[in-house]
């Protein structure tokens, strides 16, 4: 029996607040839900800012019994998440609200299922890792704040956790963890360390050009329920033009903001970047680079990255970028127009067939360098002899893998991790 492709994709995103000043609404907005009670998630170097004591005032000040929770874990694990909704659960709060970045906003998805429903977060990972359990009860309202331009978490479905028995980052992924409203203000990423902005940019970067180079939605088997399509439904028409806007953004504006974290306009425009970028791959779908990232991530064992809490971690953004180069390189026969737009957009250059794969993995090279992203595995501490770990960790990541724009074999990717040497 043939198999028929699909014909439907999906899209969706929160309602968004963007601009100067949107953070001081943020009262006004908790309250005309009618929540009584709010709890705001964030990390101690966030809480540092007084950007989460702001948000506390703007939520008193109507009437609304506040609570910050300051020790949400950067780059979170299992067992920072279990505090934080141990935490939570000593009461039933109305609704919830993050402040920070990815960590902040993804330790708020999962306080919100996990105070919601029984079992533990692994229960509801993505197989093969997870059970892939789905969310049934309603959830609480969730109102994210980004104080970085990178994950774009604010837009999506995705929680995305460290699971530290396994040495390996995994995630969960179901509309129901989708924030209700994003906040989104520039000048709360002015603070921003000269490393963090590069990371989380790369991050910007990372989910506009993986989604824009994934696998069509129509090139795909289709699904045999409707009801339960992927959340990464492959590259589609609404996708792409936020997708493109991102790419275009980044290139003008990432050196800027790198450069100078005082210049607003460079700021505002990475926050629109960030944005834009998280509605496209929040519904197409991040594809290898992210599954590399995972494994990167997870197995690292000393390296401490400068602008960050003193811990070995490989920040996101670092640990997407790593291997971009070669994976743009290797998936540039599935769709090398596509390809070659992309470095269009990023770069503000004309690109030919002629230039090949090369013109955006040296793009790519290009931007990593001018911002200090490192640009091989062995800065985090990892050797050849690791490979065969990452490629394990790598084609464990079932949710990126459907997406890559050409077929995945372990050999391919031994090949892509070597290369990033």
């Amino acid at each position: 029996m043939q198999t028929m492709n699909e014909s439907v994709f999906t899209w969706a995103a929160p309602p968004l607040k963007f601009g100067v000043g949107a953070l001081d609404e943020i009262g006004a907005e908790v309250g005309s839900r009618k929540a009584r009670s709010a709890l705001v998630l964030t990390d101690k170097g966030v809480a540092e800012t007084g950007i989460p004591a702001r948000v506390r005032a703007s939520l008193e000040a109507v009437g609304i019994e506040t609570e910050v929770y300051d020790r949400v874990g950067v780059e979170p694990t299992d067992d920072s998440i279990a505090e934080a909704v141990e935490f939570a659960r000593a009461r039933d709060w109305d609704c919830f609200v993050a402040v920070g970045g990815g960590s902040s906003i993804d330790t708020a998805k999962a306080v919100n299922l996990l105070t919601t429903h029984d079992g533990d977060l692994l229960d509801y990972i993505t197989p093969p890792i997870g059970q892939g359990r789905v969310p049934t009860n309603p959830l609480k309202p969730l109102i994210a704040v980004p104080t970085t331009a990178g994950t774009g978490s604010e837009s999506t479905t995705i929680c995305v956790v460290d699971l530290l028995s396994m040495h390996l980052k995994a995630g969960v992924s179901h509309p129901a963890l989708r924030p209700v409203l994003a906040i989104v203000d520039p000048t709360t990423t002015i603070s921003l360390p000269t490393e963090v902005t590069a990371a989380s940019g790369m991050d910007v970067l990372s989910h506009a050009l993986e989604s824009y180079t994934s696998v069509r939605f129509d090139a795909k088997p289709a699904t045999a329920d409707p009801m339960a399509r992927p959340a990464f439904c492959g590259a589609n028409p609404i996708s792409d033009v936020w997708c493109e806007m991102a790419l275009k953004l980044v290139g003008a504006n990432l050196r800027r903001a790198v450069m100078n974290g005082r210049d607003l306009e460079a700021r505002t425009q990475m926050a629109l970047a960030s944005t834009y970028a998280g509605t496209g791959f929040g519904n197409a779908g991040t594809h290898l680079p992210h599954a590399n990232a995972y494994p990167i991530a997870g197995a690292v064992k000393g390296y401490k990255a400068a602008g960050y809490p003193e811990m070995p971690m490989v920040p996101h953004g670092q640990a997407v970028s790593v291997t971009a180069p070669q994976v743009f390189n290797w998936t540039y026969p599935g769709d090398p127009e596509r390809h070659l737009r992309a470095a269009e957009l990023l770069s503000g250059r004309t690109f030919t067939t002629v230039d090949g794969a090369e013109a955006l993995a040296g793009t790519l090279r290009d931007l990593m360098s001018d911002i200090g992203i490192p640009t091989s595995l062995s800065t985090f501490g990892y050797v050849e002899s690791d490979i065969d770990l990452l490629v394990a960790g790598a084609m464990k990541q079932s949710r990126q893998l459907s997406v890559v724009p050409r077929p995945v074999t372990a050999e391919a990717l031994g090949d892509i991790f070597r290369a990033s040497f």
